[in-house]
């Protein structure tokens, strides 16, 4: 089962709605999102409704303020909740070229800087073999985030992306 709780104030104040499920508008129940309360579950939400805009990656804790989950602004307009219990290993192939063409790197771990563990910085097409992932844009786990569930992304729009930059990837494993 999992649960968060959005607040339209930081610091978990002001209105709040509860959610346990994936909503593909939220807009209804709040009209903006300044603080979130993630108490069990990975949650993605998005900027826009239907699952469409930037995408943020929670896991369990308090966010007292969008900037906690890098947020640009206090828009969230719906959200999807994940699970994930094989407690097996974590395994994803990223390509340098769309369509799984180019140089291929197997992952097992999280990656501070593509850029200066691979001889390129391009991300254009990945297999996610097992688990869940998180892609940032930028080193360091900052940026744009996009969440990869177990399956394959021929090109990076597959993924929500408008561009190949990858900056860093992270394995999601509180759940």
């Amino acid at each position: 089962m999992s649960k968060i709780t959005f607040f339209e104030e930081p610091n978990f104040q002001g209105r709040s709605y509860e959610c346990e499920a994936d909503c593909a508008d939220v807009h209804p129940h709040f009209s903006r999102c300044s603080s979130v309360r993630v108490e069990s579950g990975c949650w993605v939400l998005y900027e826009r409704p239907s699952y469409q805009g930037y995408q943020y990656v929670l896991t369990r804790g308090d966010y007292p303020d969008y900037q906690h989950w890098m947020g640009y602004n206090d828009t969230v307009r719906s959200c999807r909740t994940f699970s994930y219990t094989s407690g097996g290993p974590y395994l994803m192939k990223i390509y340098d070229r769309p369509d799984f063409q180019g140089q291929a790197h197997e992952l097992s771990e999280d990656v501070d800087s593509v850029q200066e563990r691979f001889p390129h910085r391009d991300v254009a097409s990945c297999r996610v073999v097992e688990g869940y992932w998180t892609l940032y844009e930028h080193s360091s786990y900052r940026g744009r985030q996009y969440f990869l569930g177990p399956g394959e992304y021929r090109k990076a729009s597959d993924w929500g992306a408008v561009c190949n930059t990858a900056g860093s990837l992270r394995r999601v494993t509180d759940f």
